[in-house]
């Protein structure tokens, strides 16, 4: 499986999200109180873009008038019809049998560990000698 760095951890603050490009995919990757989330940018109903949808949260009702708002921030819902689909599973809120969006896990790690990049500087040992400088070439 392959590993795809997509942005530094400071580019998505808390409550936001990013569009990135995973291959050939579109993934949209979501900061939900410093936890990174990630979901296939494709609505499979017809297609519509969810980093463009509203971030919401679960209303639940015990009896009528009263309300109850959990999980803020845990659904999108996507701009074209509204469906509704939980950022951590994929899973749609209204069909979660049947209808999801792919999930894809989010690893944070730190620069050192990932793979380095297709440039490469040229480096040189440099060593102080009675205050001169050398470079071994």
């Amino acid at each position: 499986m392959a590993r795809h760095v997509v942005a530094a951890v400071d580019e998505i603050p808390p409550g936001e999200r990013k569009l990135v490009t995973v291959g050939d995919r579109k993934v949209v990757v979501f900061n939900v109180d410093g936890e990174f989330l990630a979901l296939l940018d494709r609505c499979p109903h017809q297609g519509g873009s969810l980093c463009a949808g509203v971030m919401t949260g679960f209303v639940s009702s015990d009896e009528p008038g009263q309300y109850n708002y959990s999980r803020a921030g845990e659904f999108i819902r996507c701009p074209w019809h509204g469906w509704h689909f939980d950022v951590r599973t994929g899973q749609s809120w209204g069909d979660p049998e049947r209808v999801f969006t792919k999930q894809y896990n989010v690893e944070v790690a730190p620069g050192q560990q990932l793979v380095e990049g297709p440039y490469k500087a040229e480096t040189f040992d440099v060593s102080v000698e009675e205050n001169y400088l050398v470079i071994e070439d």
